[in-house]
């Protein structure tokens, strides 16, 4: 019966995320809405407000309108050629047009692109730092972990590897593949090349980022393994301090939920969103890394610390370079709107 309830403590986990995220979506602020002078479709909304009639004394001084093609004709039956010509539309000179030539072409060029290697190099700089902020914490919480994790993982990893249901297990074996090194990578560069295409401003930030955020978790992650050089359950030796599947999880899947929420969405209720789904991405990882055996209990809670702490910087950097979140998202609205209406 306890096995039976380990297993349900996966669906359980993902509904009581899914279940927060809801409440949270519905309770977080909707979208603005766009005012009626920026809805290119306002003319659908309401009747259009009637033009000011002309001033009646200057009807009564002009009179009523007479084509001038009638005022010719009148002018010649009366037999008046002069007053027929003055009547006649005047000619314009192309001599003049001769002797006053166009504006000049500007000096300008057409387009201008702004500099990207700024940017980039600021970019650079608050990954590296990122990295070493990262470091930093997590060298300071090595120790506790090593010296006194032992008594909290041995019992755990004991029970569940002697309560494991074995198609769950192979259930989960490839559920857990999400964290693993190279399937998180072509998550990122896949991003990487979609979210460059897709992006209005910048396109080169989201390539730039991903990969960055590649080298930064991949050396600072072998930093720690050789400092500390925790081994893994007896099963699975190779999983260190900290886990890496349940920090390429916070970090990527983070990172690229973060980027397609402050393009496209960049409302509250979008950021909910984004959260819960990289929250559940998480727990299935945390889970399955557990249930395999595949690192220890204190090892997985500081992966996804880890994850945490890389993930904050890049966050930071993107909103540095790019601007707030919501910006172009809230441009690209009416445009969309004014494209599809009739």
């Amino acid at each position: 019966m306890r096995r039976y309830l380990l297993v349900a403590l996966w669906p359980a986990g993902i509904a009581a995320i899914a279940a927060a995220t809801v409440i949270a979506a519905r309770r977080a602020p909707g979208p603005p809405v766009p005012a009626a002078a920026d809805d290119p479709a306002g003319a659908e909304n309401g009747p259009e407000p009637a033009r000011p009639a002309a001033p009646a004394a200057r009807l009564a001084d002009t009179g009523p309108a007479v084509p001038p093609a009638a005022r010719l004709a009148d002018a010649a039956v009366a037999g008046k050629p002069d007053a027929a010509r003055s009547a006649s539309p005047p000619v314009p000179d192309t001599a003049a047009f001769r002797s006053h030539p166009g504006p000049a072409a500007p000096s300008w060029p057409a387009t201008t692109r702004p500099d990207w290697r700024p940017d980039l190099i600021r970019l650079g700089a608050i990954s590296c730092a990122g990295g070493i902020l990262s470091y930093g914490v997590m060298a300071l919480l090595g120790p506790s972990v090593v010296n006194h994790g032992p008594a909290i993982d041995e019992p755990i990893v004991r029970w569940t590897s002697s309560h494991q249901v074995s198609w769950w297990a192979a259930v989960m074996k490839r559920l857990d593949k999400i964290g693993n090194t190279w399937t998180t990578w072509g998550a990122a560069g896949t991003a990487a090349v979609c979210l460059g295409v897709t992006w209005r401003q910048r396109k080169w930030l989201p390539p730039a980022a991903l990969g960055a955020a590649i080298l930064v978790d991949h050396y600072a992650t072998l930093a720690l393994r050789h400092r500390f050089g925790r081994l893994g359950p007896p099963g699975s030796p190779g999983g260190t301090y900290p886990s890496g599947g349940c920090d390429r999880v916070v970090l990527f899947y983070g990172l690229i939920a973060h980027m397609l929420w402050r393009e496209f969405s960049g409302s509250q209720r979008g950021k909910v969103w984004a959260i819960g789904t990289v929250a559940a991405l998480s727990f299935n990882e945390a889970y399955g890394r557990e249930y395999l055996s595949k690192h220890w209990f204190t090892d997985i809670i500081s992966g996804l610390l880890y994850g945490a702490v890389l993930l904050g910087p890049f966050i930071a950097g993107i909103r540095l370079i790019a601007g707030p979140a919501g910006v172009n998202a809230g441009q690209a609205r009416p445009a969309l709107t004014a494209t599809m209406a009739p």
